[in-house]
């Protein structure tokens, strides 16, 4: 019997959001919700990520109301999220009633896979999401950040696989978000975990450095479960590999691919038209879109490496980028090896600016730095540099234990500092999670609301 591969569509998710800067509203792509439900995906990833910062910040939608309004369209469909652990969708540590309730009512409002990364790979910041994911119904994704150093290896990655396992994990996902992960490296580490334990395996990688086509195939090779797909006219550069080719690929070499074709030129079709539009305003620009291999001696990003240029270009340093870029392997190196992921890549970003334009190593820290170095974030892959962490920290002691525990529980509170203006659990989430968009979403609302009351009064 031939080898079955599933496909997860990120266009709703990732895809946008590493192109398009997810920039991309919910009539935009609505009318082809129907199609994606009957294409026969294993999951389309909808939400989390940036998802719903963007959601309040630029397009002034309710980022629930928008996931309500997917699931209603989509019944046939796992619809999948991607979480930040401790951090759920923000860039810091969240007290753990937020957590539980904000993995509560995700589920509730549709969401039935939810992606678990941590960017330490701590599975201490994973434990509690992981855990309220379990409770509350849901597949959950425990996954690891994938990069490369002298710390990271496959026993390291297996061992983590295997506590993931025991919190409850149901699949296991490789998330290789600067796309730095070579064929052979997909065929060694999807074998290594498929022998330590007996959970489906997605694989999640970019196109940004050219090898995303060749890396699929060398893990479905060796047995990889599931992998992470965009429909082709919002495939390559920094987004995933096109969903089209990879299944007319495996099916060529043999494999069992249950997508239907036809909704597939459907999605296609539409979604050209909707990539010109934002081609056409400047939304997507050619650099997003290129091969860059920069990545693969520096694991630099697609979104951290625009984060460079832009700082750079504020400063009027553009011709400090090439020293800026050499000093982030060195300044990852003195934190201890982070992944580079949301939020330690532009943590480490900035502060490579820094030391570059100081014109000395650490002479000015932000406050991120300076919380990373206390141990906020969790604990680091190896130790961080002793000398650099006493020059920043001066005679302050690191946390020791798990940065979350010293944290005071907010939901109540929350609940009633907000009053009248939250009318739901998911308004006083919204609003924890980004307090100063919300609450003007939240104001917006209430003054429409009433005027909408007044019309009607004078109306009648």
């Amino acid at each position: 019997m031939a080898q079955k591969v599933q496909f997860v569509e990120t266009v709703l998710r990732d895809a946008n959001q590493s192109l398009i800067a997810t920039r991309l509203p919910f009539d935009k792509f609505a009318p082809m919700l129907e199609t994606i439900d009957k294409a026969g995906f294993y999951a389309a990833e909808c939400w989390g990520g940036a998802t719903f910062d963007v959601c309040l910040r630029y397009l002034n939608e309710d980022p629930w109301e928008r996931l309500r309004k997917i699931r209603a369209a989509m019944p046939n469909t796992k619809l999948q999220m991607l979480l930040r652990g401790q951090n759920v969708l923000g860039y810091s540590h969240y007290p753990d009633d937020f957590v539980k309730l904000f993995v509560a009512k995700a589920v509730e409002n549709g969401i039935d896979v939810i992606r678990i990364f941590d960017a330490l790979n701590d599975v201490n910041n994973l434990k509690v999401a992981m855990e309220a994911t379990v409770k509350a119904g849901a597949i959950a994704s425990g996954t690891i950040s994938y990069t490369t150093s002298p710390v990271h290896t496959h026993a390291s990655y297996v061992k983590m696989v295997k506590e993931l396992k025991e919190m409850g994990a149901s699949t296991i996902c490789i998330k290789d978000m600067a796309g730095i992960m070579g064929p052979q490296e997909a065929y060694d580490m999807v074998s290594a975990i498929k022998d330590a334990v007996d959970l489906p395996i997605d694989l999640h990688t970019h196109s940004t450095t050219g090898l995303a086509f060749m890396t699929y195939l060398k893990a479905v090779e060796a047995g990889v479960d599931i992998i992470d797909t965009a429909i082709s006219p919002f495939s390559g550069g920094t987004s995933q590999p096109a969903t089209e080719t990879l299944a007319y690929a495996l099916r060529q070499l043999g494999y069992e691919v249950n997508l239907n074709d036809d909704c597939l030129v459907e999605m296609s079709n539409y979604f050209k038209g909707v990539r010109d539009e934002f081609v056409a305003d400047g939304t997507m620009m050619p650099k997003s879109m290129a091969t860059d291999t920069q990545c693969l001696t520096y694991q630099v990003p697609g979104g951290m490496l625009s984060n460079l240029l832009s700082q750079l270009k504020q400063m009027n340093a553009l011709d400090r980028f090439e020293e800026a870029l050499a000093e982030t392997p060195k300044v990852r190196k003195d934190m201890g090896y982070p992944p580079l992921v949301t939020p330690t890549s532009q943590m480490v970003g900035v502060q490579a600016v820094r030391n570059v334009l100081d014109g000395e190593r650490y002479k000015t820290v932000s406050k991120e730095i300076r919380a990373y170095c206390r141990g906020e974030y969790g604990r680091t892959p190896a130790p961080i540099d002793p000398e650099i962490q006493k020059q920043i920290l001066g005679d302050e002691k690191p946390i020791e234990g798990r940065y979350a525990d010293t944290l005071k529980p907010v939901v109540e509170d929350t609940r009633k500092k907000l009053g009248d203006l939250a009318k739901t659990d998911e308004d006083v989430l919204s609003y924890i999670a980004f307090p100063n968009l919300a609450e003007k979403y939240l104001q917006e609302r209430k003054a429409k609301e009433e005027n909408v009351a007044t019309y009607t009064i004078v109306e009648a």
